[in-house]
């Protein structure tokens, strides 16, 4: 199962890793996702996701 979001679609984010002596190595910023049951008033249903956390904090804009 891929790291996205099923809502918002976001992945992860290419970053450098900066050390003290400025070399740069990139990393990877993963997405915080979470499992999460939410309602839905389209089915009127319970339905799985999963959801990145800045996605379940505006999850009141979300109509699924």
């Amino acid at each position: 199962m891929p790291k996205k979001c099923q809502i918002s679609q976001r992945q992860a984010n290419n970053a450098y890793s900066i050390s003290h002596s400025h070399i740069r190595t990139k990393k990877i910023q993963h997405i915080n996702l979470q499992n999460k049951k939410i309602w839905s008033r389209l089915q009127s249903r319970w339905i799985q996701v999963r959801i990145s956390a800045k996605s379940l904090k505006n999850r009141h804009k979300i109509i699924i």
